[in-house]
């Protein structure tokens, strides 16, 4: 019979960490012990329950049957342990604690960090740990406090809201352009060269926003860093489809067909729900969402994503002009419209 009373809460921890991260060694580094500890624990574990939570593979570990079914009971106490660790530590009125948010590479490096200052005036006990990831991070396996996408996620547990929509647009150097010239139609395209993501290195599809633009681009220079397409793109070696925070104040890189190619991705801030009224989390969550709010780069949606929208309806390849929007009339001249877009 298993032996409930004799149930170790470090045990347990050991034994949700193993699980997520697939191996000892994961759930090792995690928890800052060596292998044999962590082996030991799981080993403690069954023995107090009288069964085997793990199928052993030459890859590591993998959750049985009975250990999906611990798990789940597992993580309900992981969530009270916190909250009450929460509780205590926040029971004033100071702000303190670490945050781990994790993103993108591109919108981690060129337009976060640079901004996580005014926060830090706010709550200046708070600690931001900010991660660059190019897969989805998981929320609901505490590999972060906050994910910051490029989509709506999917899964139980977890709580998303869109906090804005930027803008993409095509970029090139002024040498690339005195080699090959300046695009002046989107037909131009075809004979250009450009920078992109590695295809089969490709995690996300959210990133795979110059298949938006050209259908079958002539690639000259891939890289999963976004940064390193950016600087890349900036020594003429091609053309790149760059976010708009990603060139904000930038002089070497010129605008291509500014009305005709880009794209738009909305941004989505998500959280566990146990940790969604966590005072540390909300702290962040509440910046986050005041700069994106603030920031009319971040906030496109009603001038872009309409006429985006509608052209997906258009036949593959096909290029269309899209009417003015009209006169601006506190500035007595027409405002800026997307006039064209590639839909595949």
């Amino acid at each position: 019979m298993p032996d409930f009373n004799s149930l170790d809460w470090d045990d347990l921890k050991v034994f949700i960490h193993a699980a997520r991260g697939g191996s000892l060694g994961n759930a090792a580094k995690r928890l800052r012990v060596d292998q044999s500890t962590i082996s030991r624990r799981i080993a403690h574990l069954e023995s107090t329950l009288g069964i085997a939570l793990f199928e052993r593979l030459p890859s590591g570990l993998r959750v049985n049957e009975a250990g999906e079914r611990l798990l789940c009971h597992a993580q309900r106490i992981e969530s009270a342990v916190i909250a009450m660790h929460e509780d205590l530590q926040c029971g004033g009125s100071q702000m303190a604690g670490r945050v781990r948010l994790a993103t993108m590479e591109g919108i981690a490096s060129l337009y976060l960090a640079a901004r996580f200052s005014g926060l830090r005036r706010q709550h200046p006990e708070l600690t931001i740990e900010l991660v660059t990831s190019p897969q989805t991070i998981s929320v609901n396996r505490r590999e972060a406090d906050l994910f910051l996408s490029f989509f709506q996620p999917t899964g139980q547990g977890m709580v998303s809201e869109k906090l804005g929509c930027f803008e993409l647009g095509l970029f090139g150097a002024r040498g690339y352009f005195e080699q090959h010239g300046m695009p002046e139609s989107a037909s131009d395209l075809a004979r250009h060269r450009f920078v992109t993501y590695i295809d089969d290195l490709i995690q996300l599809e959210s990133v795979r926003w110059l298949d938006d633009i050209i259908k079958n681009p002539k690639v000259s220079f891939h890289s999963n860093s976004m940064i390193a397409q950016m600087n890349a793109a900036a020594g003429g070696i091609g053309l790149v489809l760059l976010p708009s925070f990603a060139v904000h104040g930038r002089d070497d890189l010129v605008p291509v067909l500014a009305e005709v190619a880009s794209t738009v991705r909305d941004v989505w801030l998500n959280v566990h729900t146990d940790l969604q009224f966590v005072p540390r989390i909300r702290a962040v969550s509440g910046f986050l969402k005041s700069t994106f709010k603030a920031d009319p780069m971040m906030q496109v949606e009603s001038s872009v994503r309409e006429p985006i929208e509608r052209l997906r309806s258009i036949p593959t390849g096909r290029f269309v002009r899209l009417p003015d929007r009209g006169e601006d009339a506190s500035q007595g001249a027409k405002a800026p419209a997307l006039e064209r877009a590639r839909i595949r």
